[in-house]
């Protein structure tokens, strides 16, 4: 690439630069610092390649220092860092992946759709994805009378640490695969969203569905909203790759990833929680009372809602208002 050409396609975001550092940070928050940086880098390593002695060589250089000094001196030293992670960086990264939420539920609510119509008209798919074993098991179960025994038959803490890292493997799965410019995150999406609809019709068929829903959603509802989550920042990391806009392709890579991996780390408790429930709540949903099953339920949903919609909307609104 000529220099004149390599100047003109960067050189809005070198302006953008120029601002934050004139203004001390005002009206850039850290990911956007963090994000022109890295491109900065970028930039500067290709002048240095193709045009060694150029004034664009030195001029980038002199950014790059001023960036780096600035960075690192508004780096704060206390220990509020695991909590600002929590209540500022994963809100803001949901913010920021609005959109992908949105079509991986999208996504996901259809697959579910498909799953569920497809066990209807066909009789042989619902042991094509869930497999002769567990059906045939769950066969058994309802017809002693205890459809969900599934969850009370192997010991509590050995099924919480299997559940909870399989759920963990899963999201980050999920995510990583959106490497594969988002397709990877939209197969498990959609083979998860099957995989309920087919299981959900299949408690259906057999009159047991007001059971399965009062006992499965007791953990889904943290557990299923966050593969859905975790998909969303898959996308976001693929999306990285596919339309990089005025970055280079690699700098858009490693700021949609950086972006995703935020919500993915901050998916990691609500899988605990999930594994919890499913290991030491969802065992005694057959004894419980249906109003006592729904309050979980219900308060599973309003927590996921809260904190992955609502508050993100807020943090936002913080970081815009300085």
């Amino acid at each position: 690439m000529r220099e004149a050409a390599f100047v003109q396609r960067n050189r809005a975001k070198w302006e953008r630069l120029e601002q934050v550092l004139a203004s001390g940070g005002v009206g850039a928050d850290a990911d956007e610092s963090s994000a022109l940086y890295i491109a900065l880098t970028d930039d500067l390593s290709y002048a240095r390649t193709f045009y060694p002695d150029s004034q664009v060589t030195r001029y980038l250089n002199e950014l790059a220092v001023g960036m780096h000094q600035r960075i690192h001196r508004n780096q704060k030293t206390t220990n509020d860092h695991f909590l600002r992670f929590w209540v500022r960086d994963v809100p803001l990264a949901m913010a920021a992946t609005r959109k992908q939420l949105l079509i991986a539920t999208a996504v996901f609510l259809l697959s579910a759709l498909i799953g569920a119509l497809s066990a209807h008209y066909d009789t042989t798919f619902t042991r094509l994805i869930m497999g002769d074993g567990y059906v045939d098991m769950t066969l058994e179960n309802i017809k002693e009378g205890k459809p969900m025994n599934v969850y009370g038959s192997a010991p509590r803490m050995d099924m919480f640490f299997y559940i909870t890292l399989n759920n963990i493997m899963v999201s980050f799965i999920t995510f990583a695969l959106g490497v594969l410019f988002s397709y990877g995150t939209w197969f498990m999406l959609v083979r998860n969203g099957v995989m309920l609809g087919c299981f959900q019709y299949f408690m259906y068929q057999q009159g047991v569905l007001q059971e399965s829903v009062l006992s499965i959603w007791i953990h889904g509802t943290i557990e299923i909203s966050s593969i859905v989550i975790a998909g969303a920042a898959g996308i976001a990391m693929g999306n990285g790759l596919l339309f990089p806009g005025t970055y280079t392709r690699l700098a858009s890579f490693r700021r949609s990833a950086l972006l995703g991996l935020k919500i993915v780390i901050g998916l990691v408790p609500c899988f605990i929680m999930a594994g919890f429930l499913e290991s030491f709540i969802t065992r005694l949903s057959p004894d419980m009372p249906a109003a006592g099953s729904m309050a979980i339920i219900l308060a599973s949903a309003v927590f996921i809602v809260t904190y992955f919609i609502v508050l993100p909307f807020h943090a936002e609104r913080r970081e815009q208002q300085g």
